[in-house]
C-alpha cells in the first residue's frame, strides 16, 4: 500500500511540459523561432537600444525576445539570460503576455544588436572580441616544429 501511495504522489508531482510561445497570427516564421529570456530590469533598458524590436513577452520576471532559430551558434550568452532553442518556456503556471508586437509580419529582434546591447548592460565581453591565449591554440602539427 505504502508504494501505491508513493507511486500516486510521484505521479501527482510531475512538472508540466514547456510551453511554446505562441506568435501573433500572420508572423511569417521560415526562420524558425527561439527565444532569449532576460531580467525585466534589463529589458526595459535594453528596448531603447535596439533598431528593430520583435515580439517580446512578459513572464515572471523574464521578458522573452524572440530571434531566429540558431541564434546561439557561436555566441555564448551572458548571464543572467536564458536561451532557449524552439522558444520552449521553462514549466510555469503564468501565461506569457505579449509586450510588443512589430510592424510587418516578421516577429524577430535581431539577434546580434540584442547580443550586444545585453553583454553592455552585464559588462561580458563578447565571444568573438576575447584573447585567446597560448594555452587554448591548437598542438603544432607535424613537420611545424
Amino acid at each position: 500500500m505504502d508504494t501505491l501511495t508513493r507511486l500516486s504522489r510521484t505521479r501527482q508531482s510531475v512538472p508540466p511540459p514547456p510551453r511554446r510561445l505562441e506568435l501573433p497570427p500572420g508572423m511569417r516564421t521560415q526562420l524558425g523561432c527561439d527565444a532569449v529570456g532576460i531580467p525585466e530590469d534589463f529589458s526595459h533598458r535594453i528596448m531603447t537600444r535596439l533598431p528593430r524590436v520583435g515580439c517580446v513577452y512578459a513572464d515572471q520576471g523574464l521578458w522573452w525576445w524572440v530571434v531566429p532559430a540558431g541564434s546561439d551558434v557561436a555566441l555564448e550568452w551572458p548571464m543572467p539570460s536564458y536561451y532557449s532553442p524552439g522558444a520552449l518556456l521553462p514549466e510555469t503556471d503564468a501565461t506569457p503576455v505579449l509586450l510588443h508586437c512589430p510592424d510587418g509580419d516578421a516577429p524577430y529582434t535581431p539577434p546580434i544588436p540584442l547580443y550586444l546591447a545585453l553583454c553592455r548592460l552585464t559588462g561580458t565581453t563578447p565571444a568573438w572580441s576575447r584573447t585567446v591565449g597560448a594555452g587554448h591554440l591548437p598542438p603544432p602539427r607535424r613537420g611545424e616544429d
